[in-house]
């Protein structure tokens, strides 16, 4: 090999280190501060400057993105667990407590995971693929009769945003979301349900939900 081509060869390598260590740094200041973290923080921990940020990942949802996709086995993991259980209620309960540990170390999850961002066709192929795992684990308890007939995936989203401030409640030490799990729970036994008078959230609602949060926090 000349030297040219050693060099450049040792720039690539020093590239993707770089790159890697971006992204691990920018999980570790998600997780605590969510997708608004400082990305001047990300690369002042990853012993960059912020242009090297800017030049790995041109925007803050390029990096997100990067960040989300290594955590889509995560989610992935929780519904194959869910799976092979069994017991359907048993199922639900699990993959719901897993989703809600998840969402409690994590910030940057309860963030992602029903946020929508322009161009992030990586983010939502992923939210797509989770939303019909996540599918399954309903049909499964309605097929059972454990869960009660008219909670569908919009209401599971809708359950899943209503604990994000339960979860940051509990950073201080108190288990809230758990306490407040169980009680949801056993208003989801198909045996204790009443019928429901509100229809669920339509896609499009969601939709716009999620762009709402988003220009939340723009």
């Amino acid at each position: 090999m000349s030297g040219i081509a050693g060099e450049q060869a040792g720039q690539r390598s020093h590239a993707r280190r770089n790159h890697e260590l971006l992204v691990a740094t920018a999980r570790e200041v998600f997780a605590e501060r969510g997708v608004d973290g400082s990305l001047e923080e990300i690369a002042r921990r990853a012993g960059v400057g912020i242009g090297t940020l800017y030049r790995h990942f041109a925007t803050r949802d390029a990096l997100i993105e990067a960040v989300f996709e290594r955590r889509i086995g995560d989610f992935v993991a929780i519904a194959e667990a869910a799976a092979e259980e069994p017991d359907a209620w048993l199922a639900f309960t699990g993959f719901l407590e897993a989703m809600l540990n998840l969402q409690s170390e994590d910030r940057m999850l309860k963030d992602v995971l029903w946020r929508s961002a322009p161009g992030a066709e990586r983010v939502e192929s992923a939210r797509a693929r989770l939303r019909g795992l996540y599918e399954q684990v309903l049909e499964r308890a309605h097929a059972q009769g454990e869960l009660r007939a008219d909670f569908g995936f919009a209401d599971l989203a809708v359950l899943l945003w209503s604990f994000a401030p339960l979860t940051e409640a509990s950073e201080v030490g108190s288990n809230v979301w758990a306490r407040h799990r169980h009680v949801l729970l056993d208003g989801l036994r198909a045996g204790a349900a009443s019928p429901q008078s509100e229809p669920p959230l339509s896609d499009e609602d969601m939709r716009v939900l999620r762009e709402r949060r988003m220009g939340r926090r723009a």
